[in-house]
């Protein structure tokens, strides 16, 4: 198939690798022209504006947007509508709220312009092991795609999730359960990195992807970690950001009655890595200090 990919980020331009891997012709285009120019490179037709790359592709057109959700993937959203026709497809892979899927289909609905929303799992490893896809969307939409979608994905990697902005939900769950999983392994190994015991966490990691119940990818990358920065992690601050879809998925279960204590909590974690000095830790032992005459340390 031939499709319009607009996003060559590190997950975006090895997409486009695998697309082209399996046979498909792909446009291509970046807003900076470096990068659209290395992957015309190896085989991708180049773009450089959003007309040119709707004017190179066969009616009915497909184009995905794989670029930073919010005011980003709105303003290609925005562009791509002055050139497409009613027929064509807009395939939206980055992590997007569910709430935005939604009020877009409408929109485009009202031009004749088909909408889907892909969330798009995997990393820089995606090239190699390929993408999970949890798709959402009409089903006379999503159909004819499936080609791409399968090209993408490793086998039973890709899933039609529902309609409208049940793709990027079912993203957005998968990412606040990571938040838990990757904080439940943080405190572990810190724990064990306090032990009196001189423990090798790498080896460690390696041993629990053997039989063991808490065996995952996760484990896997953190072996690599451990062995790439030694134990203590000294080339590394303790610095997380979040992309958005943990707090949405907070939001969701407020906003539907559900406990998520677990994710929730690895979301306030985040939060606090960024503090160099919490003001919060300070009250707490300014009191400690006040009602029991407990030590502080000075600034």
């Amino acid at each position: 198939m031939q499709l319009g990919f607009i996003g060559l980020g590190r997950m975006g331009a090895n997409m486009v690798r695998r697309l082209m891997g399996d046979g498909h012709a792909v446009v291509a285009y970046n807003r900076s022209p470096e990068k659209t120019e290395e992957i015309a490179g190896e085989g991708a037709t180049p773009s450089f504006s959003i007309g040119e790359l709707v004017g190179k592709l066969e009616k009915p057109r497909i184009a995905w947007i794989m670029v930073p959700a919010g005011d980003a993937t709105e303003a290609q959203i925005k562009e791509l509508l002055e050139h497409l026709e009613p027929g064509d497809t807009i395939i939206d892979g980055g992590n997007t709220n569910f709430h935005d899927d939604v009020r877009r289909h409408r929109e485009l609905a009202e031009h004749g312009i088909r909408y889907v929303d892909a969330g798009t799992s995997g990393g820089i490893w995606g090239l190699q092991n390929g993408f999970c896809l949890m798709v959402g969307g009409d089903k006379e939409a999503v159909e004819p795609l499936e080609p791409i979608f399968r090209s993408l994905a490793p086998v039973d990697g890709y899933l039609h999730a529902g309609p409208p902005g049940a793709g990027h939900y079912v993203k957005m769950v998968h990412n606040g359960i990571e938040y838990g999983l990757m904080q439940a392994y943080a405190e572990g190994f810190e724990i064990m990195h306090a032990s009196e015991y001189p423990l090798d966490l790498a080896g460690i990691a390696d041993l629990w992807n053997h039989g063991s119940v808490v065996r995952s990818w996760l484990l896997e990358l953190a072996v690599d970690a451990f062995k790439t920065n030694g134990p203590d992690l000294e080339n590394l601050k303790g610095w997380v950001a979040d992309s958005g879809e943990g707090r949405w998925t907070v939001q969701e279960a407020i906003d539907r009655d559900v406990p998520a204590p677990v994710i929730t909590l690895a979301l306030l974690t985040r939060f606090r890595s960024r503090q160099d000095d919490s003001y919060g830790a300070k009250v707490l032992a300014a009191l400690r200090n006040e009602f029991g005459g407990h030590a502080v340390k000075p600034s």
